[in-house]
């Protein structure tokens, strides 16, 4: 009978143990983290590396910046087929030349008026805040050679290249760009005979996009190798002179983030603001980081596309915004021009201050996507208003540490202008068909 009784238990522990689902395998813990965790903790390692590195920064140039380097390198080498090829692919798949326009139109306007609102933030908290109020530094033997701003003439004519593979080989974003919306419209009006080359462009930039989420797989390393020499080599000592500068510029700089990307993005996609911020976490740890608007562009491609953007805007509104779009510099410029004014002691009238907003913003159209070229633009800014360009002297030594606030800044504003700027243009094909629907 105990036999019998040991058998039925048997069964019974067999009929329970088939049925009972097999708990899945938990993954180690280091891969159930998120790309952006690791991204943030590459960032604070860096940066306690770096100061460990203080006394020996030539440590972290020689051993560690290498990394850093070589991730950049991998970024900026898909850059340029990645932007040709996705707005050829992008301007394709709109198969109208009125809807380029429109996406086109709303995408300036949107840049421009961001960039507008930017450079004013950045003169309004200088100004309240006193950035350079009782500053003290000795302002003799300061050099700068600024270099020769284009006329607008200039700029005009060389946004369309002359040659096709150079500005490839230069990297000039905003011909590379012109490049592919040409092409992109001679494919459209070519119709079926251009189906093998738009089929040839489109499998490039599915090519161009898996390469870049590899290169995005290595990231956390490429931002610990790029933040660990800037600590290494500047350090605390570089921020305590300049540290009322920084905070009002963050300052400046995260209400722009906050309030303005936040109420266009609330206004114009009726989308959450936290859940836009929380989807471009891995987008801003990177632009900290390498201080590269170009250089995040893959990656901002990448996470916009995940909330929902869809890839015929990405691919238009982000490479466009990479190179025209420049609101943190603005940000930067203003706060800088009101710093300079004031160590030198120079009041600035309103009226040098609205020059100050325009001359930001048609600057920014011409800023290049690439580390330390806010310098350029502010020299430019600083002519404009009869500041001595000898300040941008003053601001060199810690331009690193606000280059990445505005890269941060830039690129957040590029995805909350193709974030709005898709939301339009679904609403406005939703109203539409449902003109076409009450009509038939």
């Amino acid at each position: 009978m105990e036999h019998v009784d040991d058998l039925v238990a048997q069964s019974s522990d067999a009929t329970v143990s088939s049925d009972t689902p097999t708990a899945p395998k938990q993954k180690p813990w280091f891969k159930r983290l998120s790309l952006t965790t690791w991204i943030f903790i590459a960032l604070i390692l860096g940066v306690l590396v770096g100061l460990a590195l203080q006394g020996s920064p030539e440590i972290a140039d020689t051993y560690i910046k290498p990394f850093g380097t070589i991730f950049l390198n991998l970024i900026k080498m898909i850059v340029v087929p990645l932007v040709l090829f996705s707005i050829i692919a992008g301007v394709v798949s709109l198969d109208d030349v009125k809807k380029v326009g429109a996406i086109g139109g709303k995408t300036i306007l949107f840049y421009l008026c961001t960039t507008a609102c930017a450079v004013t933030l950045g003169l309004v908290f200088a100004n309240l805040m006193n950035v350079g109020a009782g500053y003290q530094m000795p302002t003799e033997d300061l050099s700068y050679e600024a270099t020769d701003p284009p006329s607008l003439i200039d700029t005009l004519v060389n946004i369309f290249p002359s040659n096709f593979f150079q500005p490839m080989a230069d990297a000039t974003m905003l011909q590379v760009i012109v490049i592919a919306v040409v092409f992109g419209f001679g494919m459209i009006a070519a119709g079926k005979k251009a189906k093998p080359v738009i089929d040839i462009c489109n499998s490039l930039s599915d090519v161009c996009i898996a390469i870049m989420r590899g290169i995005i797989l290595v990231a956390p390393f490429g931002v610990f190798g790029l933040i660990c020499p800037v600590i290494a080599n500047n350090g605390i000592d570089v921020l305590r002179p300049l540290l009322w500068l920084i905070v009002v510029a963050y300052v400046a700089m995260a209400c722009q983030i906050i309030f303005v990307y936040s109420g266009i993005i609330k206004l114009f996609a009726r989308m959450s603001p936290l859940k836009f911020l929380k989807g471009e976490m891995p987008v801003i740890g990177f632009a900290f980081a390498s201080a590269s608007s170009v250089g995040t562009l893959p990656i901002n491609m990448e996470c916009t596309e995940k909330m929902g953007v869809s890839k015929e805007v990405t691919s238009f509104v982000l490479p466009l915004g990479a190179t025209i779009n420049m609101d943190g510099t603005a940000i930067y410029q203003g706060v800088c021009a009101i710093f300079i004014a004031q160590v030198f002691g120079i009041d600035l009238s309103i009226g040098q201050q609205f020059t100050i907003v325009m001359t930001s913003v048609l600057a920014s159209i011409g800023t290049a996507g690439v580390p330390g070229s806010g310098m350029i633009m502010l020299a430019m800014v600083l002519q404009s208003v009869g500041l001595p360009v000898e300040g941008v002297a003053l601001v060199a030594g810690v331009d690193r540490i606000l280059d990445m606030a505005r890269t941060t800044v830039n690129v957040t504003g590029d995805a909350a202008v193709a974030t709005c700027v898709d939301a339009m243009q679904k609403r406005a094909a939703a109203r539409r068909a449902k003109k076409a629907a009450a009509a038939q």
